[in-house]
């Protein structure tokens, strides 16, 4: 049985108005739910949904209203400093000294966190995130991609067992995002939890073991990206005909059909309500000749869209 990286029970946030507690504030309204050790954790939500009052509370940077935190087993009011060596958050912003080189950024950052030079890890580290060949160039001559990296590396020199992300790929090329992620599957090979922030989705249902979606502070869902998907029972079919006759009668009950675009039938019905035969047949009583079909099941923009409304 998987060990708990982090838990969160009743976790709330309450921002002050005007001196005043204001009840309609609530950053955070009693978040609770683990993350597993070695999984990928996808935390989703639309902007202002509170991921990054959660993940500043994570951080020290803000004070939790109520709730409890625990992190690798401490607790982030009893032990704080321990609750701070068992994480490594990647910003969104890059934000790198450019006269350093990666070596001495790593070096620099070890020292902040107390790590003895005998125990770092430095040329390890840079080796992971593929940037061993530039370890000794200035950081204002790497690339977007690098600098992400360089982030990774940083948030890493403590060897912390959990790994935030926050929105990693903003503003990353294909080629770039398709290397950084190759970069973090291989640190979650070795053992290393992920917490993943973003709002490309498709990353998310492509990474992501588990998510929790969360909406005006609130938790709104929380289970396997699988799961998730299969919450979404909308199937979309699509035809290339070689042509539409003039008198079709394309209708079956709870089936939208759909002949708009010139030598193209869509169907849109519920996965559980007719079987693919079905939908066939209604096209070949009308003598329609299929060409090609494409099929496209919900996606977790669908799910998301649903639950959040957004």
């Amino acid at each position: 049985m998987n060990k708990i990286a982090l838990s969160v029970e009743n976790l709330t946030k309450i921002y002050s108005k005007k001196n005043e507690i204001d009840i309609s504030s609530k950053a955070l309204n009693g978040l609770n739910f683990e993350v597993k050790q070695g999984e990928v954790f996808g935390l989703l939500g639309p902007n202002g949904a509170g991921k990054t009052t959660f993940l500043s509370i994570l951080a020290g940077t803000v004070t939790k209203t109520e709730g409890n935190v625990n992190v690798w087993g401490f607790d982030l009011d009893l032990n704080p400093r321990q609750v701070r060596a068992s994480i490594g958050i990647v910003p969104q912003e890059i934000n790198l000294d450019a006269f350093f080189s990666p070596r001495k950024l790593l070096e620099l950052q070890a020292g902040l966190y107390g790590v003895p030079k005998k125990n770092r890890i430095t040329d390890i580290i840079l080796k992971m995130v593929s940037l061993d060949k530039q370890a000794d160039s200035y950081a204002r001559s790497l690339s977007g991609g690098m600098k992400r990296r360089l982030l990774i590396a940083k948030a890493m020199v403590h060897q912390p067992p959990i790994l935030v992300l926050d929105e990693p790929t903003a503003g990353v090329d294909v080629e770039l995002r398709k290397n950084l992620w190759e970069n973090v599957k291989s640190l979650n090979k070795e053992g290393v939890t992920i917490i993943l922030t973003t709002h490309y989705l498709f990353e998310a249902q492509e990474m992501c073991d588990r998510i929790a979606i969360i909406d005006k502070g609130n938790l709104v869902a929380l289970d396997t990206t699988q799961k998730l998907l299969d919450r979404i029972q909308t199937k979309k079919i699509t035809f290339k005909v070689s042509k539409i006759p003039d008198n079709k009668n394309l209708t079956l009950p709870g089936v939208q059909f759909n002949s708009k675009i010139a030598n193209t039938v869509t169907a849109i019905y519920e996965k559980n309500s007719y079987k693919f035969d079905d939908i066939i047949n209604v096209l070949k009583k009308n003598s329609i000749e299929i060409l090609d079909i494409s099929t496209e099941d919900g996606d977790l923009e669908d799910v998301f869209v649903k639950l959040t409304n957004n």
